[in-house]
């Protein structure tokens, strides 16, 4: 009766030594040797694994860039001294670099612009411009303003202000996330010191922008024309900025008869 009991016992015992063994000859056999630089790249990393670097986690971004084959400022939200100190792992001198943010090309606030029509469906960006016209708003390139961008801002620097988005340039990293989820791509990743900027995106000409909203950039190349470093390029109906040249002279600010050129805050 006693051996009985004591056989599959012992059996149980035999057994969990074997796969004890083979476990650990496995173990050993198949061991990958982690570059301790890796670790201290990821513990400087913020972890939030939100792809601004181009790579689906902080974890990957940190192998690639132990690795060569990522930049060790790519991580927007680690910032200058993120990198410096990743710089420092990798015993690479660290450049100095310009902050970046994301940028809302439209003023196409309440007062501004027209409406084709009042909307009251979800608040998604995405499924209202699906709609009639491109959206309720008579500017076919203007924020629809229901707040997907918002939404989609793991750090919460978006807000909505009279029915557009605007960045909290303090809380922004640049990751990027509002800009995949804008269906009217009017979000642009600018230099922080880029501080002249164009509150437009029509490629309307200007009788048509006129008509639809009061503060759109109308390609009157008054901007151009005051630019004496010639910073201002009036492009496909609209004015861009050449920040290589601009000295933040501010000719064209004061120029622009609809305001559509600002000097951020």
């Amino acid at each position: 009766m006693f051996l009985e009991m004591i056989l599959p016992i012992i059996s149980i015992a035999a057994l969990a030594l074997v796969f004890g063994g083979l476990l650990g000859f496995a173990t050993k056999k198949f061991h990958v040797e982690v570059d301790p630089k890796v670790e201290q790249i990821q513990a400087i990393l913020p972890g939030v694994n939100c792809g601004g670097c181009g790579l689906p986690g902080c974890g990957m971004f940190a192998q690639s860039v132990a690795d060569g084959n990522a930049k060790y400022d790519g991580c927007p939200v680690a910032g200058a001294d993120g990198a410096m100190a990743i710089a420092g792992v990798l015993g690479i001198e660290a450049s100095a670099s310009d902050r970046k943010v994301a940028f809302i090309k439209c003023n196409g606030v309440d007062d501004n612009v027209k409406k084709n029509y009042t909307y009251s469906g979800p608040r998604n960006c995405i499924a209202a411009s699906q709609l009639a016209l491109g959206g309720y708003k008579a500017c076919s390139y203007a924020c629809i303003g229901l707040e997907s961008c918002k939404n989609a801002c793991p750090f919460d620097a978006v807000k909505m202000v009279d029915s557009i988005a605007e960045i909290d340039e303090v809380k922004c990293t640049a990751c990027g996330k509002c800009v995949e989820v804008c269906p009217k791509k009017l979000i642009d990743i600018v230099s922080e010191k880029a501080k002249v900027r164009v509150m437009c995106n029509s490629k309307d000409k200007g009788k048509t922008v006129r008509e639809n909203c009061r503060a759109g950039c109308i390609g009157c190349m008054l901007c151009q024309k005051a630019c004496e470093a010639e910073a201002v390029i009036i492009e496909n109906n609209i004015a861009r900025i050449d920040y290589d040249k601009c000295t933040m002279c501010n000719a064209c600010v004061g120029k622009c008869p609809t305001k559509a050129i600002k000097v951020m805050n």
